[in-house]
């Protein structure tokens, strides 16, 4: 299986400066998104829309980590903070927060329901 091309070229930032349009270190991300913040499309795509926020919101139809984001556009993850707060900010996606682990059970259960199940 061969590697994928990468879709920016990391000596050269200008597409990247052009997909953001300018944005990034001047606009700070006002929605708080981090690497495991779930993105979800909440409207289809619309004709209207850049090419690259088209195809996050296409690919959101379940949610994804902003890394995973990152990985399928192979673009870097500051690139795609910037377009997902664009899209955040119109409504085309909502961000969500990681799913929690689930807590473990009391220590103190656990050995009540052994000492129970060594009684019977």
């Amino acid at each position: 299986m061969s590697k994928p091309e990468r879709a920016w070229d990391p000596g050269n930032p200008d597409r990247l400066y052009i997909v953001t349009k300018g944005g990034g270190e001047a606009e700070k991300s006002t929605t708080g998104l981090d690497l495991v913040t779930l993105i979800v499309a909440r409207t289809e795509t619309d004709p209207g829309l850049q090419p690259e926020h088209g195809t996050i919101v296409r690919m959101c139809d379940y949610p994804l980590s902003v890394a995973e984001i990152s990985a399928y556009l192979t673009l870097p993850v500051s690139t795609v903070t910037v377009l997902l707060d664009d899209l955040l900010s119109r409504g085309h996606v909502e961000a969500r927060p990681p799913v929690p682990v689930a807590a473990l059970p009391d220590v103190s259960l656990l050995e009540a329901v052994m000492h129970g199940l060594q009684n019977l």
